[in-house]
């Protein structure tokens, strides 16, 4: 196995339109730069890539793109290549959100440099043994939708309110641990799973990475390359609702880098490790609309920042629904040994991630959100009966209530096979929390 893993700076000039927070935000201040990152996997005969990106999404057509351009430019088969978002909030104009135009310019460039940076991957790749582990973070990540007296959802509710009864779902406390340690017992770089909302600072003119750039920053203190990879995190949010507060975007990150320190001391390396790739598209269905839901009039809509901005874009959506009929949507797995990282294009809701984790066991599934375009957010079937913002009707919620099932249906089919072929990895049990 040869491995590498580098990055390159994304980070949108002074002036640019930020995207997350639907009205039209223009960028004055850089608190830190944003990144693309990559990690590179070669057994030479299949190599596999995981590219993870500071900003708010990833369109498919950029995507596309970048496959085409790694295949043409360094041989490299993109279909082989899983490219997801952090979901961070402050990141540059990837995609139309609200009144935010995308920029294709900044798109090309961003396309651009991730194949210059394969190209120096590529020529760097070092002979490595693999390990995976795990921890449980608490602390950090909450179900951010409250559930009233009335049986209505709050997003971002907290139990301030005197009418909160309880959250409505779990969270995923898993923090997933990929490590690459070179022949010299030097760790090479690591991949980070776990699910949470990065949405510090997204109502600012400012640029951040978020808590996944703090993350990378206290790794990269230590010499390790990281790449992190957001769950299904769709409700999930760094808010409190016993408390009403959020932990800042370095506290988040020097936590999780404290866990990947636990995991990393407790790992085991070798063993086997095949690397395969399996992937299939959906057509999903669009909502099926009521007047109410387009006037956002239905009982527990929930419209944030500027109810007028649902209004003048509510147009567009319903002619986008009525002209395309059916939403293409890729499930793309990558698998690396008995680690497995599915990726879907949404915001996928908590519950269907724990749902793939338990029934494709024993393989390691990391569900990766955001990844490879996005419909938007995809709640379950039960959360639309009590409203809250994932299922107000808007472009950002715009998919039919079963499409959360179809998507977990359908990549629990196409990875049930290799639940009868696991490989001998090491054992990686769960690191017991530090106290």
């Amino acid at each position: 196995m040869k491995v590498a893993f580098g990055a390159v700076d994304i980070t949108p000039r002074l002036g640019s339109h930020k995207p997350g927070w639907l009205r039209d935000i223009v960028v004055d201040t850089v608190f830190d730069p944003i990144f693309a990152r990559v990690a590179l996997f070669d057994d030479g005969c299949r190599p596999v890539a995981l590219v993870q990106v500071d900003t708010l999404s990833i369109r498919w057509s950029t995507v596309d793109a970048l496959r085409r351009r790694l295949r043409e430019r360094h041989g490299f088969p993109g279909e082989r290549v899983l490219v997801a978002a952090t979901h961070n909030h402050c990141g540059g104009p990837i995609a139309n959100c609200g009144e935010v135009p995308r920029d294709d310019a900044y798109l090309d460039s961003l396309v651009g440099k991730l194949v210059d940076l394969f190209g120096e991957l590529l020529g760097r790749l070092a002979e490595a043994e693999l390990g995976f582990g795990r921890t449980h973070e608490y602390g950090i990540s909450h179900n951010r939708r409250v559930v009233m007296r009335d049986g209505h959802v709050l997003t971002h509710g907290n139990f301030r309110h005197p009418d909160a009864l309880y959250c409505e779902g779990p969270i995923d406390p898993e923090v997933g641990v990929l490590a690459a340690r070179g022949t010299d017992g030097k760790t090479l770089g690591a991949v980070v799973n776990f699910a949470c909302h990065p949405t510090h600072h997204g109502g600012t003119n400012a640029i951040t990475a978020g808590y996944p750039g703090a993350l990378a920053r206290a790794l990269a203190a230590e010499g390790i390359p990281s790449v992190f990879l957001n769950g299904a995190c769709g409700n999930l949010s760094s808010g409190n609702p016993a408390l009403g507060v959020s932990p800042s975007l370095e506290q988040m990150g020097e936590t999780l880098a404290a866990d990947v320190r636990q995991v990393l001391g407790q790992m085991a390396f070798g063993g086997s490790w095949p690397l395969d790739m399996v992937e299939t598209t959906l057509a999903l269905p669009y909502r099926r609309f009521t007047e109410a839901e387009v006037a956002g009039t239905l009982p527990g809509a929930q419209r944030f920042i500027d109810p007028a901005l649902y209004d003048r874009g509510m147009p567009d959506l319903l002619e986008r629904i009525r002209a395309r009929r059916l939403q293409p949507a890729q499930i793309q797995a990558l698998r690396i040994g008995n680690v497995v990282y599915a990726g879907f294009p949404a915001e996928y809701f908590v519950q269907f991630g724990l749902r793939l984790k338990q029934a494709l066991h024993p393989l390691a599934v990391q569900v990766v959100g955001h990844a490879n375009g996005m419909v938007g957010y995809v709640p379950t079937q039960e959360a639309f009966a009590r409203g809250g913002y994932e299922t107000t009707f808007a472009a950002s919620s715009r998919m039919a209530p079963e499409c959360g099932d179809l998507m977990a249906d359908a990549a629990i089919g196409i990875l049930h096979p290799w639940t009868q072929e696991t490989a001998p990895n090491p054992p990686a049990p769960a690191s017991p929390k530090n106290k």
